[in-house]
This record gives structure tokens, sequence and C-alpha cells, in this order.
């Protein structure tokens, strides 16, 4: 992992440990290439979790914006579905 992005994680995790009392309700957001095997990438990453999870394509139809809302148990685990989901090309968190 980059120092950029290890600093980025290392930072999330600070702010969610001070955040929320842990088990909690998490809502990641990504921007993904309009391709169904990223999306279903996306969904999967997150099976089996009770995760409620919408998509809603852009206006062109070149990207969709999958939103997952799930209970995480603790920060290091929300840090773990983020570096999950990175391996699939062309997403983008927001």
């Amino acid at each position: 992992m980059d120092k950029d992005r290890e600093a980025f994680f290392l930072r999330l995790k600070e702010e969610l440990a001070g955040s929320a009392d842990w088990p909690a309700l998490y809502l990641y957001k990504f921007i993904v290439p309009t391709d169904r095997d990223k999306i279903e990438a996306v969904e999967n990453a997150f099976d089996g979790l009770g995760a409620v999870i919408t998509t809603n394509q852009s206006k062109n139809g070149k990207y969709t914006s999958v939103s997952v809302n799930v209970e995480m148990r603790d920060p290091d685990h929300v840090i773990e579905k983020y570096l999950a989901v990175y391996e699939i090309e062309g997403i983008i968190s927001l």
C-alpha cells in the first residue's frame, strides 16, 4: 500500500474510533464504471453482512454510484472492506 493511502486509512481509523460506539452503521459510497461485473464485485464484498445496497447510474450511463449501508463491528472492519473493494479496477471511493 502506498504511503498516501496508508496515511488516509490511519486517519480514517482514528476518526471512526472517536465518532461512534461500535458496532455501528456505516455508509460506503463508491463510483464504478458501469459494468455488471464491477458492480457485482462491490456487492459481493458485502455479501452475508445484511448490507442495504443501492445503485444509481449516471446520466450518460458511463458510471454507477453504489451506496452500501451496513453495520460494521469496528473501524478495522470498515477499513478491511475498503481494501477489498479497492481491488476493483476503476473504483472511486467518496
